[in-house]
């Protein structure tokens, strides 16, 4: 485990390139660093994000990371040429994950039996790859254990991107090789995470915006950015009984472990 000096933070899952940014991502993501947020770690939607995606990586080197894949929400009539598009990417350059990937039945099951097909194969290519992966989870714990399943073994790990579940979900995933990723959730009072978040190793967590989506509180229901992170570090240290500098070095220094990677601070 890796432990950093200064208190500098991770965004592990944000999509700044999505439209809701197009009127001042820049100011945004300048305003983030500034208070502390100093990386940014992108997952992908779809295809049609790409060319934004290669972009900001390259507007902000040193602080920018991405991600390929298909998001389960994405998975429609055409998701074999998405699964190209997402193989073609990991045989041109590196990514630092195949994500964000997954099941979503939240909205219906009309293309479940896709998005299991999606979710295997892009399993299958970071395992190629020695990628981890992030996964996206939502009214389908059961759907996606079946899968995870089936890949156990050192070669599967990762992210449980925006984790939601109840305590023995949180354990099963852990037993898988995955650590958890919190997000604005944790703040919200029927979020019911907190509910059980102390019982989880800390090492086994990373902290997440999910932005633009799930704003923390005071914030929720409005437009999410990078920067308050730092409210999802506060609630996160009040559960554990620890300081913000504590719970930012740790779960930074959990966030480089999983990843793999080496940053500039």
């Amino acid at each position: 485990m890796l432990i950093l000096p200064l208190m500098r933070m991770i965004d592990t899952h944000t999509h700044l390139y999505v439209e809701a940014f197009d009127s001042d991502r820049n100011e945004v993501i300048e305003k983030s660093i500034n208070t502390g947020i100093t990386h940014f770690f992108l997952p992908a939607i779809d295809s049609s994000y790409t060319g934004k995606m290669y972009q900001l990586e390259k507007q902000y080197p040193d602080n920018i990371r991405l991600m390929t894949g298909l998001h389960p929400t994405h998975v429609k009539e055409n998701y074999k040429e998405e699964l190209k598009h997402v193989s073609d990417n990991l045989s041109k350059r590196d990514f630092i994950a195949v994500g964000e990937i997954g099941i979503d039945l939240y909205w219906d099951k009309t293309f479940l039996k896709q998005q299991q097909d999606t979710f295997n194969q892009q399993i299958l290519l970071a395992k190629k790859y020695h990628l981890p992966i992030v996964i996206h989870c939502r009214n389908a714990f059961d759907e996606v254990f079946e899968i995870l399943n089936d890949h156990k073994g050192d070669s599967l790990y990762g992210v449980f991107h925006c984790f939601t579940g109840t305590y023995q979900q949180a354990l099963q995933a852990i037993d898988l090789n995955f650590i958890l990723g919190i997000g604005g959730v944790v703040t919200f009072k029927n979020g019911q995470i907190d509910q059980f978040l102390d019982k989880i190793p800390l090492q086994k967590i990373v902290l997440e915006t999910d932005s633009p989506y799930l704003a923390p509180v005071p914030y929720r229901g409005k437009r999410n950015e990078s920067g308050y992170l730092k409210l999802i570090n506060q609630k996160v240290s009040e559960i554990y009984g620890m300081t913000n500098d504590e719970i930012a070095k740790i779960t930074t220094g959990n966030a480089l472990s999983v990843f793999k990677i080496n940053l500039k601070y």
